[in-house]
């Protein structure tokens, strides 16, 4: 039997969600990993038999308990989303909280220290111009290498080497076409 590559993922779905049932049933906590099987798998399902997509949602958060997972699973998985196919066609669908609120405080959480943190102490920092050329929107990530972002942005790309957007991690700054801005700059760090 040939099986596409979704048909394999689906399969190696269900026989996760499977494990995870299987556990439940003689009352053990569920992982992340088999918790989130579960999760989608119901949702698969669900939206195969038809059901709206707010009643997929709705249900989605109900079908694995907090009290059902280890400590921590709910802080590590404040989402889950999966692709599922309805009779209209394909739709993303996005569960929030699927294993209730995460504990601000429990295993996993993230304790923020009170104050200002300075970002990237001690590096080289400076200001320079850029022209967005392009007649679309350039987003460029807080890591990424200056002197290579896309060929419509007009910089000083050797003054901008080994340096990227004085940004914290995992933020991006959005440059509007036709437009120019002066903005900071700091050096990278690591091996250049």
């Amino acid at each position: 039997m040939h099986l596409t590559p979704r048909e394999q993922e689906r399969l190696l779905l269900f026989s996760a969600a499977e494990l995870a049932r299987r556990r439940l049933t003689r009352g053990a906590r569920l992982g992340a990993t088999e918790a989130i099987a579960l999760v989608c798998d119901e949702v698969l399902e669900m939206a195969w038999d038809g059901l709206p997509l707010h009643e997929v949602v709705r249900r989605a958060r109900s079908v694995v308990a907090a009290d059902q997972v280890l400590p921590g699973v709910a802080t590590t998985v404040p989402s889950v989303q999966v692709e599922a196919l309805f009779p209209h066609g394909t739709s993303l669908v996005h569960v929030p909280e699927p294993f209730g609120p995460a504990d601000p405080t429990g295993p996993g959480a993230v304790l923020a220290q009170d104050g200002d943190v300075e970002l990237a102490p001690g590096r080289l920092r400076r200001t320079v111009e850029v022209t967005n050329r392009s007649d679309r929107s350039v987003w460029i990530s807080s890591h990424f290498p200056l002197e290579e972002v896309n060929p419509a942005v007009e910089l000083d790309r050797d003054a901008v080497r080994g340096f990227r957007l004085d940004l914290p991690a995992g933020v991006s700054r959005e440059f509007p076409p036709g437009t120019t801005s002066v903005v900071p700059v700091v050096a990278r760090g690591g091996q250049r």
